[in-house]
């Protein structure tokens, strides 16, 4: 087998700890997982399933790992024999996923014959495999062949078990296999596809997964073929289990040095919530460390291994370390966490500039649970330190200023920002804004160092023959530097004037404080009561660097990134996710929002002008041909981002999120719209927001007789498909006054034929009144006749630019 990635395990305990040290041990086995001779078996003809995974092994070798805490773990089927072949069958239930399937395969379902499956599981996959070894007769052990199986994949399985050794460690230590909910993954090596990965977990949202790793452009992408609920969940025989604790009141000390190296102390309240807790797992960043975890005072373990491939599973850029406390923590009760951890999570961007890498994982947590925090930063007092909450303690001495920060209600991150400010300061009834801008510019915006001119030479005589020629002088020009708050008052009104209309139209925000601060790049994001904002957005239009002064991205960095991060307050702050499948949700709001910004203050011409930019994005096509809205469905959240299409998910997330939104607004009204933003952010505050509970809440202000009133066919083609349609109007008028028959034909073409979508058609009448009909489209031209008693003036076609067409 080739090209396995290789993977390598780190395992540390906490100094002190002198207790049991069977987690440990399990680990060390797990590090040293092996293949074993004796347990090796020719095979013909067997099959097993994993939920909706069917696999098939024709012919060959299969050969089982040595026990592990009294359970074989592992196992390896090899064809590598005349004749050997095996296959595997799996079925997507959804068309969404046959066509994201189809997009990597070519093909809707996956039937593929492979040469080689390495298999780890903590369920019964080992049973399940010898009772059909048993089932087809004597049992045809080899042990010469074991051996050399053994040789050849013992080092594939040390790395491959080395990226599952938290989940394997998680799942053993809390009986997991024994109460079915027992991982089983498995590397595949395809006759067609190559190396790919399947996996099932009972535990995530999406417990079918199949990916496969791959390169374009010298960089790294980890494709999504297909994922999706096992039949089990679908069918609604189990349920998800849910959030096995919870993490509430944060209290951490940070010290930051003058090298910029952060050490903390993170201390939280963990509640079990879900039956006993012998283990649990955090959340941090790659570049932090975690020295030391105590829980209830005690010192307890520490696994932190690296999972390079269950994090690209994960989608995950951060590390996920285990504790195991010294006694099972119980469920309902309140235990205290204590992690200690450091790391650089800064570097410089310039003379007292700086750019935050680790901005939501610089301390640990898990799935970003709502919850309060209480933070002291200590750091040089030459700078500003920049995080959310009321400030309840500031001092400085010694070179070293500390500040206090208690957030005054729940909020689901703490980011935090520092430099060398200007500020100012807008404060308009509850609210207030203050906007931070870096005294000196990024090393990225920076002009050329030196730039010349040249002098003529001083008028006289010219020279005689043979004597030195005068050449033209050289003089050295200072660059002119751009003043990197040129723009701090005008941002400031403007965030301030978001900040005010979003809260009037969508309730109080996660903080009534939010201050908006510099971080070198061409983006933003927005955490609570903290918007990273880029610096090229803090410059004068003509200041910015030439590939940001075309018209798109002037307006982009002056009038829409801010807005955009600004609504990130309520989406995704105030109303979160469910999953991060669905995080496209939050960015769709939030994109939109900020186009409702637009709209009210330069107008309805404007907000067409950038949904028509977006659909120019949507319909641009790369080198095969296909539109970058074909890449997939936008319920495919960051799965969109893959070696097929690399740009394809900020397009689709945000351009298309964009359009459902408005598309959505055109169905229910704008007054209906609002009603339905606010009512989200009432019902769901601090709590997570599912697609289904959206389209369920959004059917609930459709105005009353509306065609599709429970919106299916709209959120099953713009939410769950692809394809932009292009549509045709036909009409004709036929009779006489007072009565005439006005016949419209609508047909689509360009997607899926049994796509169904409402299409308002104006109908225009003397004296300047209109009538608004809605044709639903269908795979056949949809037609309508209206009785008139005049002759209409115009017929129009999508009026209000309300659907997303070609």
């Amino acid at each position: 087998m080739k090209h396995w990635p290789a993977l390598l395990l780190l395992v540390s305990a906490c100094p002190a700890f002198a207790a049991s040290n069977e987690a440990l041990d399990l680990a060390a086995s797990l590090r040293k997982m092996e293949l074993d001779p004796e347990e090796c078996y020719r095979v013909r003809e067997i099959h097993f399933s994993r939920e909706d995974f069917r696999f098939y092994l024709t012919e060959g070798y299969l050969i089982f790992g040595k026990p592990v805490a009294g359970r074989r773990l592992s196992a390896v089927f090899s064809a590598d024999v005349e004749g050997g072949d095996a296959e595997l069958l799996l079925l997507p239930p959804s068309r969404g996923e046959r066509l994201s399937l189809s997009a990597f395969t070519q093909s809707p379902n996956l039937n593929e014959h492979f040469s080689t499956a390495l298999m780890l599981f903590t369920d019964d996959t080992a049973e399940t495999l010898m009772a059909a070894l048993r089932a087809r007769g004597e049992l045809r052990r080899s042990s010469e062949q074991g051996l050399l199986l053994a040789g050849a994949y013992n080092p594939v399985l040390s790395n491959l078990s080395a990226s599952f050794a938290v989940r394997l460690l998680d799942q053993i230590l809390s009986a997991k296999h024994i109460s079915n909910n027992g991982i089983f993954y498995a590397a595949i090596q395809g006759k067609r596809l190559g190396n790919f990965d399947t996996y099932y977990d009972p535990e995530a949202r999406d417990s079918i997964y199949v990916g496969q790793l791959k390169y374009r452009d010298n960089r790294a992408y980890y494709d999504t073929w297909t994922s999706f609920p096992a039949r089990p969940f679908r069918d609604g025989k189990r349920t998800l289990p849910g959030e096995s604790f919870s993490l509430s009141n944060y209290r951490i000390q940070a010290d930051l040095n003058s090298e910029l190296y952060l050490k903390a102390i993170t201390q939280a309240t963990i509640t079990p919530l879900r039956g006993n807790l012998p283990v649990f797992g955090l959340d941090i960043s790659t570049n932090m460390k975690v020295t030391s975890v105590r829980v209830n005072g005690e010192e307890a373990q520490l696994f932190s291994p690296e999972s390079f491939r269950a994090n690209l599973i994960r989608r995950n850029d951060a590390a996920l370390f285990l504790v195991i406390p010294p006694q099972s923590l119980e469920q309902g009760r309140h235990y205290e966490v204590q992690i200690e951890h450091e790391g650089a999570v800064v570097r410089p961007a310039g003379k007292d500039v700086y750019f935050v890498g680790s901005r939501a994982n610089w301390y640990p947590r898990s799935s970003m649970q709502f919850a309060r925090f209480d933070i002291t930063f200590s750091y040089p007092a030459r700078l500003q330190m920049l995080f959310p909450g009321d400030i309840k303690e500031d001092h400085t001495g010694e070179g070293i200023r500390t500040t206090r920060r208690i957030t005054p209600s729940l909020i689901r991150v703490a980011g935090f920002n520092l430099g060398n400010y200007n500020q100012t300061k807008i404060t308009r009834g509850d609210l207030t804004v203050e906007v931070y801008a870096n005294k000196e510019l990024d090393i990225f915006l920076l002009p050329p160092r030196r730039e010349t001119i040249l002098l003529p030479p001083p008028p006289g005589p010219w020279p005689q023959r043979g004597s030195q020629r005068r050449v033209p002088e050289t003089l050295p020009v200072p660059p002119r530097v751009p003043d990197p708050a040129s723009r701090l008052e005008s941002l400031a009104t403007e965030v301030a004037a978001a900040f005010e209309f979003f809260n009037a139209n969508l309730g109080p925000p996660a903080l009534n404080t939010l201050m908006v601060s510099p971080i070198p790049g061409g983006f933003g994001q927005g955490f609570p009561g903290l918007v990273y904002l880029s610096t090229i957005s803090y410059l004068n239009p003509a200041d910015r660097p030439a590939s940001s002064r075309g018209a798109q991205q002037q307006q982009f960095f002056s009038e829409l990134l801010h807005a955009h991060e600004t609504a990130h307050q309520w989406w995704g702050n105030v109303v979160s996710s469910a999953s991060p499948q669905e995080d496209w949700l939050m960015e769709a709001l939030s994109n939109y929002s900020s186009l409702l910004m637009l709209e009210k203050k330069k107008g309805a011409r404007s907000l067409a002008a950038a949904l028509d930019r977006h659909k120019e994005q949507l319909l641009e096509r790369d080198k095969e041909g296909a539109t970058i809205e074909s890449a997939g469905p936008i319920r495919l959240g960051g799965r969109l981002q893959s070696s097929l299409a690399p740009d394809a998910w900020r397009t689709i997330v945000y351009g298309k999120g964009a359009w459902i939104m408005h598309m959505l607004r055109s169905r229910l009204g704008l007054e209906n719209f609002l009603k339905l933003l606010g009512e989200i952010c009432k019902r769901y505050r601090f709590q997570p927001l599912s697609v289904a509970q959206f389209q369920e809440l959004a059917a609930a202000y459709m105005p009353k007789g509306s065609p599709d009133p429970k919106l299916d066919a709209f959120f099953d083609h713009w939410v769950e498909n692809t394809g932009i349609p292009s549509l045709h109007l036909a009409s004709s008028v036929r009779g006489k006054a007072p009565g005439y028959k006005l016949t419209l034909t609508l047909t689509q073409s360009g997607v899926d034929e049994h796509t169904s979508l409402q299409v308002p058609v104006e109908v225009r009448m003397p004296g300047g009144k209109s009538q608004i009909h809605w044709l639903a489209t269908g795979k056949e031209p949809s037609t309508l006749t209206l009785a008139l008693k005049t002759k209409p003036v115009k017929v129009t076609l999508d009026p209000g630019n309300a659907i997303l067409r070609n």
